[in-house]
C-alpha cells in the first residue's frame, strides 16, 4: 500500500425530509447565498423546502447555473456574492451546481483573475466561502469531496481544481429529492459513479485490500441497482443506495494508498468542451477502449475485476479480459448509455481537433503511469467511433 493522508471534514446529514436541518446546520447571522441549476430543484419542491428552512434569514438567490458550469455564468454569482456581503454559500443541485459553488467560494477570496485558480488546479487558493449542499443528483460525490471541474466557454476549455478550502461543510442527502429525475440523469449518475471507482480500482496492485474490497462492493452495487433505478419506478432503498455509493466513489476513501489513473476523464473532456456530450456519456465511450488498449499495464487489475466483479473464472486471461470489458460496456448500454462516438454524430474527421485540444491544455502524460500519450488517446478516440 502506498503512504497516504486522509481527512474528510464534511458532515453528511442522510435521509427523508433532511433540509429542515438547514436552520441549525447555517449560522442563524450568515448572509446565505443559494445557488442552483435550472427548474428542476424548482419543480420538485427542493427549492421551496430551502428557502422555508432558511426564513427569516438574509438570503439571496442565483440560479442557471449550466450542466457544465462555465465560468463566464460563475463570475456574474461572484460579483453578486462581493456586491451583497455575502459569507455563505448553500449549493442546491447535482455535481455541475457544486462544483461552481465550490469555485465561487473560492473566487469570491481571490484577487486577481480568477481562473488562475484552475491554472494552478487549485493550488493558489488560499482561503474559501464556507458552503453547504443541498444533494438532488447522485453522481459526481462532489458533496464530500474538494475537488470541481469548471468549463470556459469562450476557449473550449474544462479544467479541474481541488483545494481542501472547498471541501462543502456538509451535505444533506435525501433520497426522495431524485425521485422526478429523467432516465437519462439516472443513468448518468450510474455510469459517472461507476468509472469514478473504477479510474482509482483499475490500475495495478499494490496489496491493498480493504480499499480493493470497498471499491469493488461499490461496483457491485451499482451493476445490482443501476438497471431498477434507471427502468422501474423510483423506490426510496434503491436511491438511497445510489446517493452513498456515489458519495463513496469519490470522497478520497477508496483512493487513499493505491495509484489512481483519471486519463478516462481528461479525454472525456474534450467529448463535452467541444461536443456537448453529457460527463458520463463521455465516460461510457471512452472507458471500453482505454482498457482493451491498455491491458497490458493494467492486466493483474483487469484479472481481478473479471473475477471478482463479473465471476469470470474459466478460459484464458485475454479471453477473462476481454469479456471482462464487454461485460462493462454492455452494462452502460443496458442503462441506455450509448457507448460509440457515431452514436452522438461525432465522426473520424473530429478526432484531429480532440487530440489537438488535449495537447494544447498539457493532457500529454496521463495515467497511472504516464503512459497516456496523445498517439495513444488518438487511438482511444478512434477505437470508440
Amino acid at each position: 500500500m502506498l503512504n497516504f493522508e486522509f481527512q474528510n471534514p464534511t458532515r453528511i446529514v442522510f435521509g427523508k425530509d433532511t433540509i429542515s436541518s438547514l436552520d441549525k446546520l447555517i449560522p442563524a447571522d450568515a448572509r446565505v447565498l443559494i445557488l442552483y441549476g435550472g427548474q428542476s430543484a424548482e419543480r420538485n419542491g427542493t427549492l421551496s423546502e430551502v428557502r422555508s428552512a432558511l426564513s427569516g434569514r438574509t438570503r439571496f438567490e442565483f440560479g442557471g447555473i449550466e450542466p457544465n458550469p462555465a465560468f463566464e455564468t460563475l463570475a456574474k454569482a461572484v460579483a453578486l456574492v462581493r456586491a451583497e456581503r455575502v459569507d455563505f454559500l448553500l449549493a442546491v443541485g447535482g455535481g455541475s451546481v457544486i462544483d461552481g459553488t465550490k469555485f465561487v467560494a473560492a473566487a469570491s477570496h481571490f484577487e486577481g483573475d480568477p481562473w488562475k485558480i484552475l491554472e494552478s488546479f487549485g493550488g493558489a487558493v488560499q482561503s474559501a466561502l464556507p458552503l453547504g449542499v443541498v444533494l438532488i443528483l447522485s453522481a459526481t460525490g462532489s458533496e464530500m469531496n474538494s475537488g470541481a471541474v469548471v468549463t470556459r466557454k469562450e476557449t473550449h476549455t474544462k479544467a479541474f481544481f481541488s483545494s481542501p478550502q472547498v471541501f462543502p461543510q456538509f451535505s444533506i442527502l435525501d433520497p426522495t429529492k431524485t425521485y422526478t429525475l429523467p432516465a437519462r440523469q439516472l443513468a448518468n449518475g450510474v455510469v459517472d459513479a461507476f468509472v469514478h471507482v473504477v479510474e482509482q480500482y483499475l490500475t495495478y496492485p499494490v496489496d491493498a485490500r480493504v480499499q480493493d474490497r470497498f471499491a469493488e462492493g461499490l461496483l457491485q452495487t451499482l451493476i445490482e441497482i443501476g438497471p431498477k433505478v434507471v427502468h422501474e419506478p423510483a423506490d426510496y432503498d434503491s436511491r438511497a443506495n445510489l446517493m452513498w455509493t456515489a458519495a463513496m466513489a469519490l470522497n478520497g476513501l477508496i483512493a487513499a494508498g493505491v495509484p489512481q489513473d483519471w486519463a478516462t476523464h481528461l479525454i472525456g473532456h474534450e467529448l463535452t468542451a467541444l461536443h456537448g456530450i453529457d460527463h458520463a456519456q463521455t465516460l461510457a465511450i471512452v472507458l471500453p477502449p482505454m482498457l482493451r488498449l491498455r491491458r497490458e499495464s493494467k492486466r493483474a487489475k483487469l484479472l481481478q475485476y473479471a473475477e471478482r466483479i463479473w465471476q469470470l473464472t474459466t478460459g484464458n486471461e485475454d479471453e477473462r479480459i476481454d469479456l471482462a470489458i464487454q461485460k462493462t460496456q454492455d452494462f452502460f448500454e443496458e442503462l441506455g448509455v450509448k457507448t460509440h462516438l457515431s452514436a452522438y454524430g461525432v465522426e473520424a474527421g473530429a478526432v484531429d481537433a480532440l487530440v489537438h485540444a488535449l495537447e494544447t491544455h498539457g493532457m500529454v502524460g496521463l495515467g497511472e503511469h504516464g503512459d497516456v500519450t496523445p498517439v495513444l488517446s488518438r487511438k482511444v478516440y478512434e477505437a470508440a467511433l
